[in-house]
């Protein structure tokens, strides 16, 4: 494994050797993914259905764009409580209750009798959303040796990719046949697969009545955390600054036809999936500045996308390129296990409050200055200067590790 530079790493068994067999560690990894495959259908087919639900629930588009918002607030709020307070529990049991949130409250969804209860539900449903995602990532890294971790956190990560890939595109079809109610249906009924795969798979750690709220939020007192979570919440912002207003650019500027469309969010999938194993492989061979490697990169290809967006044949591989970018997920991810210390569950989940304030700038950002009157290529430069952001806060981030490492040699 590459050389890390923090001085907190977490004794926690999270980040020990594991003994466990191939088979065995294979079946856990897919059970962990599966809960990322149903959530990745839920947050990005639900943009796809928007229009359905809106019409089935009697309000206009914009109106029902409330719901996509509602779901993110669900996450960035339910991230660090449910994270914090389930931290003493078993964590493979605590998946489970995490899966059992989001099984009721997507099945709600479907039988939203108005839009007013749509939005809570759809509130409801994000809440789990960080918690799993983070606890997943912990119990993935527990069973594989240290030199694999970060291959092991892509494995959730890359359940959510092949949604975007697999999910979204098939799950669409049948609710256009059936309604839009049957996303919401379909996305239940794979959660209670998860919960049952967990519970036959997942291996069986013991409580952990040491933690508490109150030592998980020691997190918060860890300058290295807090940079972490920024290159996350600045640097990804580029990707969905650049993926919010890919239909609009796609037909305003590249001139495409509608029916092209699916096409170039499949190969954004297809990037996100290969940057993905790309940057796992990464984290593992050279860990933290792997991260540095993954933003120069989107920063350069969020460059050039002004000028590939002229041609569909060079959009599709800059977006191929763009989607790539989305490896840094589990580098970051395995970074706040080493700076942790102590609070495992409440770092980890709060990697992805941090993802998802970074899909809520991004779009903010680029929709503000093409509505100023800068152009569909205005988001790429808005995407790239968020992407260098990260990177800045990268280079705080190391350089802060390596005075860290001085003064306790020091010392």
């Amino acid at each position: 494994m590459a050389p890390t530079d923090c001085t907190s790493c977490s004794d926690d068994p999270v980040v020990s050797e594991a003994p466990r067999g191939g088979g065995a560690i294979a079946l856990t990894l897919i059970a962990l993914a599966m809960g990322g495959f149903a959530i990745g259908i839920t947050e990005f087919a639900a943009m796809s259905i928007l229009p359905d639900f809106a019409r089935g629930l009697g309000v206009d588009e914009p109106t029902a764009g409330h719901a996509i918002s509602a779901y993110a607030a669900g996450v960035v709020v339910g991230a660090p409580i449910l994270a914090a307070f389930g931290a003493r529990f078993p964590r493979w049991l605590l998946l489970i209750g995490l899966m059992a949130i989001f099984a009721v409250a997507n099945i709600a969804s479907a039988y939203s009798p108005n839009f007013e209860t749509m939005l809570l539900f759809r509130f409801l449903s994000g809440l789990p959303h960080g918690a799993y995602f983070g606890v997943a990532a912990l119990v993935a890294a527990s069973t594989v040796p240290l030199k694999f971790r970060t291959r092991a956190v892509s494995t959730i990560l890359m359940g959510l990719t092949l949604a975007t890939v697999l999910g979204v595109p098939v799950v669409n079809l049948i609710s256009q046949a059936y309604g839009w109610e049957w996303t919401f249906r379909i996305v239940g009924a794979i959660a209670v697969l998860t919960m049952l795969l967990i519970a036959l798979f997942a291996p069986r750690d013991p409580a952990h009545p040491g933690a508490s709220p109150l030592r998980e939020l020691k997190a918060l007192k860890n300058r290295q955390v807090w940079l972490t979570l920024g290159v996350s919440a600045i640097g990804f912002g580029g990707m969905f600054a650049i993926y919010a207003y890919l239909a609009s650019t796609l037909r305003e500027v590249t001139q495409v036809t509608p029916d092209v469309l699916p096409w170039v969010f499949a190969v954004f999938g297809i990037g996100m999936f290969s940057g993905n194993l790309l940057g796992a492989w990464a984290g593992d061979r050279f860990g933290f500045p792997a991260a540095a490697g993954l933003l120069i990169w989107s920063a350069i290809a969020m460059a050039l996308y002004p000028l590939a967006s002229q041609h569909l044949w060079s959009m599709m591989l800059v977006v191929l390129c763009v989607g790539a970018g989305g490896g840094l997920g589990s580098i970051l991810q395995t970074r706040l296990m080493d700076v942790a210390g102590e609070a495992q569950v409440l770092s980890a989940a709060l990697n992805h409050s941090a993802f998802n304030t970074a899909n809520a700038l991004g779009p903010l950002l680029a929709g503000s200055a093409v509505a100023a009157g800068f152009g569909w290529a205005s988001t790429a430069w808005v995407a790239v200067a968020l992407t260098l952001g990260g990177l800045a806060i990268w280079v705080w981030a190391w350089l802060d590790g390596r005075a860290r490492i001085s003064d306790a040699a020091a010392h």
